[in-house]
């Protein structure tokens, strides 16, 4: 895909614009008292309730594969329902990816939290758990301030015309019905490559002393191994425990661009159209000046590079985002052709 040089509004990256959309509106704001969470899948369901909630994700999916909004949000739950312009937007974005694509649902995860009041961070403990922890077959889901309920975790591979795709949607019942609670789209791999690529790359940086590049590629690894980012599994475990020996020391932290030096706050990959892009974010007095903060953008941008050379091989490009301390923010994007 073509790019140019351009300047990127806040809200023009917001996380659904690029094809992931959180919006779990039954977590709610409280604190939560200990109580009970139990998680089933599997044999450990009854085939009723399995097959309801594969029959209501394969629909809400079709849903979403038709772009059809409107009747994913007279599923939904009040308090999703109200505020929906995010899976609007995730839908909209995803059409063209999702149309005429077919659905498979994996075996759907059951949980169940109870209690009288929101539990301040419920853990889910799914499947056979071993001495040392999770097993093949295992999986974890961690929700904070979670409110009471019975609730489901569906997942959807879908192959479309632009690539493969994961639909995860949280469900909660509501009397009879499962209600759509929370939605997520997201790619299942980059460029062609799917995550297990993405961690054979990462081990190949980090054999060639490139740790920035390795730790980097061990997000973006675990990223596309985890259909939702509150879930974890042998796998994304063990990926995380291996990235620890590659996680830079000096990143977030100063960079000098001549005379100046901007105090980087985070860096991170992200996928932007069909390209891998890495992100840095620092911290700016006043992003007002809109002309001003593209100069000081391109400026981080090349003493970026500068720095750490390797990012060239790693990336197609570099978002430069200057956040004041209001919170508002102003970013710059560039192919890595461009910066020189």
């Amino acid at each position: 895909m073509k790019r140019k040089t351009g300047n990127v509004s806040a809200a023009g990256w917001k996380l659904w614009a690029q094809g992931a959309a959180l919006a779990l509106a039954m977590v709610l704001a409280g604190t939560g008292r200990a109580a009970a969470q139990s998680c089933f899948m599997g044999s450990d369901m009854e085939p009723a309730v399995q097959s309801a909630l594969t029959t209501t994700a394969q629909r809400y999916f079709d849903m979403t594969a038709r772009g059809d909004s409107a009747s994913l949000k007279l599923a939904a739950i009040p308090s999703l329902a109200s505020n929906f312009s995010g899976i609007e937007g995730a839908v909209k974005d995803n059409q063209a990816n999702l149309a005429g694509a077919k659905g498979t649902v994996r075996p759907p995860f059951l949980l169940k939290a109870e209690g009288a009041a929101p539990l301040e961070r419920a853990e889910f403990l799914c499947g056979v758990f071993g001495t040392t922890g999770q097993t093949r077959n295992s999986a974890v889901f961690v929700i904070p301030n979670l409110p009471p309920g019975n609730y489901a975790v569906t997942i959807v591979d879908a192959d479309g015309s632009k690539g493969a795709y994961t639909v995860s949607m949280v469900l909660q019942q509501m009397g009879t019905d499962w209600k759509l609670g929370g939605f997520y789209v997201k790619p299942s791999m980059i460029k062609g490559h799917d995550g297990n690529w993405y961690v054979t790359q990462a081990r190949d940086y980090k054999s060639k002393g490139q740790t920035h590049n390795a730790w980097f590629y061990f997000l973006e690894a675990r990223d596309l191994l985890s259909p939702v980012p509150f879930m974890s599994t042998l796998q994304t475990d063990k990926l995380y425990d291996e990235s620890q020996a590659a996680k830079p020391t000096d990143m977030p932290g100063d960079l000098a661009a001549g005379a100046k030096t901007y105090k980087i706050t985070s860096a991170f990959p992200l996928v932007v159209g069909s390209d891998l892009d890495l992100v840095v974010k620092y911290d700016s007095a006043d992003v007002s000046n809109t002309g001003q903060t593209f100069q000081e953008n391109v400026a981080v941008m090349k003493a970026l590079l500068t720095k750490f050379p390797e990012f060239r091989s790693a990336f197609d490009g570099v978002v430069a985002r200057a956040v004041e301390p209001s919170g508002r923010d102003y970013g710059t994007m560039m192919p890595m052709k461009d910066i020189k």
